[in-house]
């Protein structure tokens, strides 16, 4: 059995809790494959193999990917993992994290069942953009539209399946997969939605119009959007990603036909974890 290891932290107390999770996964006949830079950066690189790509990844038949950090590390997981199953785990050494469902002791006495398979495995779905040329077009979280240098608002023109839906003024548009809802599209208003619809909802960003609200689509739709600006670019983020686009070209968004496969704690399901997160119930009349 072999498990890649990807942090994007690079201080002592890192490869001091590395050592010792690689140091228990040795114990088990694990190997641990390290990502290129999470190696060099810890001083692992002559030790373990490792990894850079997802065709690394498929070579070397990784069995789970574990990744150390917050919700963003494992964001940024997708683009190594992208569609080949492999289950993530996500050990959260930051600080509010949704998808990140482990504390960094707490994955010490899960490992067993991580491995065992012992464990509740969820598919999050993933959003596709078309239309732009970019190198990775898929996202987990969301794909937002903004507005580029200047402080105007822009214009967003949508269509579901080529019907026309709204125009959008304001700052941008949010387009969130359930497991996004949680991240930039809850900051501006959007509804929670759990992980296991089948939806995609759009979330407009400080819109000009007070009447526009959010709005919630079945995932099997295709969203077309056409910006208008006062500047020849728009900004287009997938996740963490950022890209500037030129205001001639139109997108799509649609759903990817692969899921990012997470590990899940088997003590707490997706309401208790919202709970926890947003302080529901901490009231002292409660």
């Amino acid at each position: 059995m072999k498990a890649a290891i990807y942090t994007q932290k690079r201080d002592l107390d890192t490869f001091l809790y590395l050592s010792r999770f690689i140091s228990e996964l040795n114990k088990r006949n694990v190997t641990a494959v390290l990502h290129k830079d999470t190696a060099e950066g810890l001083q692992f690189s002559k030790v373990f193999p490792i990894f850079s790509n997802k065709e690394d990844l498929k070579d070397q038949e990784i069995d789970y990917f574990f990744s150390f950090g917050g919700d963003g590390t494992i964001l940024n997981a997708l683009i190594f993992v992208q569609d080949l199953g492999i289950p993530v785990v996500g050990v959260n050494t930051g600080r509010l994290g949704f998808l990140a469902s482990f504390t960094k002791e707490e994955v010490f006495d899960n490992i067993d069942k991580v491995l065992n398979k012992e464990l509740i495995i969820t598919q999050r779905s993933v959003i596709k953009v078309n239309g732009v040329n970019i190198d990775f077009p898929y996202a987990l979280n969301d794909v937002t539209i903004s507005r580029k240098e200047t402080t105007s608002m822009i214009t967003v023109n949508s269509y579901i399946n080529d019907e026309f839906l709204n125009v959008f003024w304001g700052d941008g548009l949010i387009i969130s997969t359930p497991t996004g809802s949680t991240a930039y599209s809850l900051s501006c208003g959007g509804p929670i939605i759990s992980p296991e619809n089948d939806n995609f909802a759009i979330t407009p960003i400080a819109p000009h119009n007070l009447n526009v609200r959010p709005l919630i689509l079945k995932d099997n739709v295709k969203i077309r959007l056409k910006v208008e600006s006062r500047v020849p670019q728009y900004s287009l983020s997938l996740d963490s990603r950022l890209y500037h686009i030129d205001t001639l070209e139109e997108i799509s968004l649609e759903k990817a036909p692969f899921t990012l496969s997470l590990v899940q704690p088997d003590d707490i399901s997706f309401f208790e974890t919202i709970r926890q997160k947003l302080l529901w119930g901490n009231d002292k009349r409660n």
